[in-house]
């Protein structure tokens, strides 16, 4: 009896950090085959015997401005390490468990910031915050200042910014 509960717990958690595991292959997986797809037709296309029927001229077009709307997430939070927290913020991680977070906020506060962590008690999720701002402007500039800081780093390429509601 004991060794099927044992092999029942087991299973579970093999079955539990096999589900938690990302889907980032599968949609890079996904890419790449449409990717090979799109120079196949591309090849196709320019084997074939017709002539082309126009030649066209390059088109010109303005630089793209960024976007200064950027999305926001309205989350009640509670602080929890730090100080100086204000309504928009610069949301570099998440985690489930604090030790995480804290870990990441030790490492923002020796990259120069005044990282704080929050708690959002619905979702259960401890958030580690870079930087905290009065307006939404100012958030969206900082949040795509600390993208283009990390362009190596795909974990803070996901920086969002949250609005604290109370």
């Amino acid at each position: 009896m004991k060794k099927i509960v044992v092999l029942g717990m087991g299973l579970c958690v093999a079955l539990a950090f096999s589900s938690c595991k990302s889907s980032e292959s599968a949609y890079k997986k996904a890419y790449e085959k449409a990717k090979q797809q799109e120079l196949a037709d591309a090849s196709a296309a320019s084997t074939t015997t017709e002539a082309p029927a126009e030649i066209v001229a390059p088109v010109e077009t303005a630089p793209v401005a960024p976007v200064t709307s950027a999305p926001v997430r309205e989350e009640k939070v509670e602080l929890v390490s730090g100080e100086g927290l204000r309504a928009y913020s610069v949301v570099c991680g998440s985690f489930g468990v604090k030790s995480n977070a804290d870990g990441l906020k030790a490492q923002m506060d020796n990259e120069g910031y005044n990282a704080k962590v929050v708690y959002n008690a619905q979702n259960n999720m401890y958030r580690v915050i870079v930087e905290s701002f009065d307006t939404r402007s100012e958030a969206t500039r900082a949040r795509d200042a600390f993208k283009a800081k990390y362009p190596n780093r795909k974990d803070f390429q996901g920086a969002w910014l949250l609005y604290r509601v109370n």
